[in-house]
């Protein structure tokens, strides 16, 4: 069992209930739901391009999936969430954009956000404790002979080699596509998130996800309200 620490919007806001159809699942719920066409993508084109971003469900990743520490809990963790999400300011983003990232297309800020970046820095440090260490295999899957210096360093110390000057806040939407593909892809997603795209976003929670076991779908375990808030929990 892996959990991770996301930032995902509630299953009732326009931006969740959009990638939801673009992506074929809500990480909120069990159900999942045939794609659809969006503009001169197939059903079966989109099913193709977003399916490694479906296992994971819609979401910015700002712990990313670990092993429970063998001193700590479920229970503990969540704990843990309540109590830095109620001290936590939520950040806001005043925009968003469709940008291609190694060739996956995802949601990423329009301009740089400091505080947003110093927020994921702070979730990462906070909650490193409750990570097991990585097996030499789990390493070895992140291909560390294709990361930077810096990134193979942060993947050691820290189990990820896209963190603090690495880090990049982005929401996939796609596996990588070539340059033949990448421009109706581009149309598509556009399209389809335009309306949403004109509004501001605001990281207000921290999501704790769950994979059951290997291979399955990312799902939400429980949601922290950032500020003086009550947690809402779905499970």
């Amino acid at each position: 069992m892996r959990y991770a620490i996301y930032y995902t919007p509630q299953p009732d806001e326009m931006l969740a209930r959009i990638a939801a159809k673009w992506l074929g699942r809500d990480p909120f719920g069990a159900a999942t739901k045939p794609v659809e066409a969006v503009s001169d993508l197939s059903a079966a084109e989109v099913a193709f391009h977003t399916a490694s971003a479906r296992r994971y469900g819609f979401h910015a990743t700002l712990k990313a999936p670990f092993r429970l520490a063998a001193n700590e809990t479920e229970g503990s963790l969540r704990a843990a969430l309540d109590a830095f999400a109620g001290a936590t300011p939520a950040v806001a983003i005043p925009r968003l954009v469709v940008s291609q990232i190694d060739g996956f297309f995802a949601l990423v800020p329009q301009e740089p956000v400091p505080s947003l970046n110093s927020f994921a820095d702070d979730v990462v440090r906070h909650f490193d404790r409750f990570r097991a260490p990585l097996t030499d295999a789990e390493i070895e899957r992140r291909s560390p002979d294709s990361l930077k210096p810096a990134e193979f360093r942060n993947l050691c110390q820290w189990g990820y080699p896209y963190v603090f000057e690495a880090f990049r806040f982005h929401m996939t939407l796609s596996g990588r596509a070539g340059p033949q593909e990448s421009p109706r892809l581009r149309a598509a997603i556009q399209g389809l998130f335009a309306d949403v795209l004109q509004q501001p976003v605001l990281v207000d929670g921290l999501t704790l996800f769950v994979e059951a076991e290997p291979g399955a779908p990312f799902m939400v375990l429980s949601h922290h309200a950032l500020g003086r808030r009550t947690a809402r929990r779905t499970a």
